[in-house]
């Protein structure tokens, strides 16, 4: 299966008005409609990790902020040097492909998350103390997305991801350096973040393809207690209301028509002391992560929608599994609302497209996090370099899976055979691996299919013990050759292997496994025994009968603490 098959079989599940809207985006109550007053449900991801980097995305732990980051790259390898790996990212990592392959897959929007130096000085480095100097490059860069965009009909929303100064104590967010005063701290970064936008706006007023204006990312800041909290407990958010409507006030100055997004303290969720909706074109932005996929999830913000007549938009989401992603988009939906999900790409495995760094970032990781030796400069500049270009659309590690769950799940939650398969006259081997596309307790059961750690209060879940080829919650490893086989398969999960039976017959099932432990594995109740050993063994599981017609056989782990399975094989008697 390839993201075409994916992209075609899942077009008919789109509205016609989401896929095919055209002009300028607007707010009529509450709902986002197009000029011609069609109904939109955004659709997007946005390009996190571009125009700023967060440590996470690329597998560096604790040091999180772009410009500590660029320090220690600094360090190993010179000024110069970094400013070229820099430059040869930002022309990688996103590129017309990229965007081209969200419209197939069925996006019809992108936000791009802004750095404010992309565009702009630090206000402490300034030449002249309270003007702006602008980084046309910068804006240049927006101008090939926006042309991207419209070639493929995708609408962009620019999103100030990073403000001047910083706008919480997320720091990794907004590359914040708590040294320096935060955007609330400093009317010097509140007045330049205002011109910012103004001038995105004055660029920008005649493009129907730009979506919206994205004011503020993730405000997360406690006023009474500066520097330590991330506003969830404010009663007022004072500041963060009278800031953007400032900015939109001075948006309106150049620019009467594009959609004005706002997000509340507490990363966009903390709404209290809205003041009334001061905006006709406004809409209200909500982030969700690591919570339950149900109607209280989402209840404060829809009464927001009702009580303002404004609409509301999840702006941003993701960092979980497939199963968390089809029931969150399948919420929303629901209840007519769009939704932008982070980020395109990383190093890492759980969203459309996976950075595969290469070795020698490893050390780079190892040394800059404490547990590695300090690389020589040119084996250094060798990975970044490395890295770079294979951060590009073409070198990326596609995932089907994933849109399989964004797309066509919240829609049609029915089993779907991973690869296009035939049991025939021939002899077939399913990879353990390739169970079929579904959500959980459709396609696979686990004991743990999502991270839910904010709902419960507890530490985050990995559902995945092996972060590796799929997205779900059945455990995934690599062999020493780097084959992907199941692991820690253990009693009560179980995976279904769908596949076309071209004629009705009788097949012999097999399946090579092992178990330090012993175990009992079947395609029936009763199952068979694993022996206990570290080696692989084939193990026959029985005889299945099937009619014409698509067919599946569940394979389960009956009695299993430690049960790995690699492939199964069917032999027609």
């Amino acid at each position: 299966m390839n993201f075409r098959t994916v992209a075609l079989a899942l077009a008919a599940l789109l509205s016609s008005t989401a896929a095919h809207a055209e002009g300028f985006l607007k707010v009529d109550g509450t709902e986002i409609v197009d000029e011609s007053g069609q109904p939109v449900i955004l659709r997007g991801m946005g390009l996190g990790g571009w125009m700023l980097q967060e440590g996470y995305m690329l597998k560096l732990g604790e040091i999180g902020q772009q410009h500590k980051i660029r320090a220690k790259l600094v360090e190993l390898v010179g000024e110069a040097r970094t400013a070229q790996f820099y430059r040869a990212w930002l022309d990688n990592h996103t590129t017309e492909a990229d965007i081209a392959a969200m419209a197939q897959w069925g996006f019809n929007s992108v936000r791009l998350p802004i750095h404010f130096d992309q565009l702009t000085l630090p206000a402490d480095k300034e030449p002249k103390p309270g003007e702006d100097t602008w980084h046309e490059e910068g804006f240049q860069r927006i101008d090939r997305l926006l042309a991207w965009s419209k070639a493929h009909r995708l609408y962009l929303i620019l999103d100030l991801h990073a403000a001047p100064g910083g706008q919480g104590n997320d720091l990794a967010i907004s590359d914040r350096d708590p040294a320096k005063p935060s955007l609330w701290q400093s009317a010097e970064n509140q007045r330049k973040t205002v011109a910012l936008w103004s001038k995105l706006a004055a660029r920008y007023k005649d493009e129907p393809w730009i979506g919206a204006y994205d004011l503020i990312n993730e405000p997360n800041w406690s006023f009474a207690t500066p520097g330590k909290g991330n506003g969830c407990d404010e009663t007022e958010n004072k500041a963060v209301w009278e800031l953007q409507q400032r900015i939109t006030k001075a948006i309106r100055a150049v620019d009467k028509r594009h959609i004005v997004i706002v997000e509340g303290n507490c990363w966009g969720n903390n709404y209290k002391g809205l003041p009334p909706a001061w905006d006709a074109n406004l809409v209200f932005s909500f982030h969700k992560y690591w919570n339950r996929n149900d109607e209280a999830s989402i209840a404060e913000i829809e009464a927001l929608r009702t009580r303002a007549n404004r609409p509301i938009w999840l702006g941003e989401s993701g960092e979980n599994s497939n199963g968390w992603y089809q029931g969150a988009i399948a919420l929303v939906e629901g209840a007519g609302i769009g939704w932008n999900f982070w980020p395109l790409k990383k190093i890492g495995f759980n969203q459309p497209l996976e950075i595969d760094p290469g070795p020698g970032w490893a050390k780079i990781v190892a040394w800059m996090t404490g547990k590695g030796p300090k690389p020589a400069a040119d084996e250094a500049f060798a990975a970044m370099m490395a890295l770079a270009r294979s951060s590009r659309f073409d070198r990326n590690i596609p995932k089907p899976d994933v849109i399989d769950a964004m797309f066509r799940q919240p829609h049609d939650a029915s089993p779907r055979p991973f690869r296009a398969r035939t049991l025939g006259a021939e002899p077939l081997t399913i990879a353990a691996v390739d169970y079929d596309l579904g959500p959980p307790g459709v396609a696979y059961h686990d004991m743990v299919d999502a991270n839910y750690h904010v709902a419960t209060g507890g530490e985050r879940t990995p559902w995945n013990n092996g972060t590796t080829y799929r997205n779900d919650g059945v455990d995934i490893a690599r062999g020493a050759d780097g084959a992907p086989y199941v692991g820690d398969f253990v009693s009560g999960e179980w995976m279904r292997y769908g596949a076309d039976v071209a004629k009705a017959g009788r097949w012999t099932v097999s399946s090579r496994v092992r178990s330090a432990r012993g175990g009992r594995i079947g395609i029936d109740e009763r199952g068979v025994a694993v022996p206990a050993g570290t080696g692989w063994q084939i193990v026959g599981l029985g005889e299945l009968d099937l009619p014409a017609g698509p067919g599946a056989v569940t394979l389960r782990a009956l009695d299993c603490s430690d049960c790995e399975v690699a492939e199964l094989v069917f032999t027609p008697r």
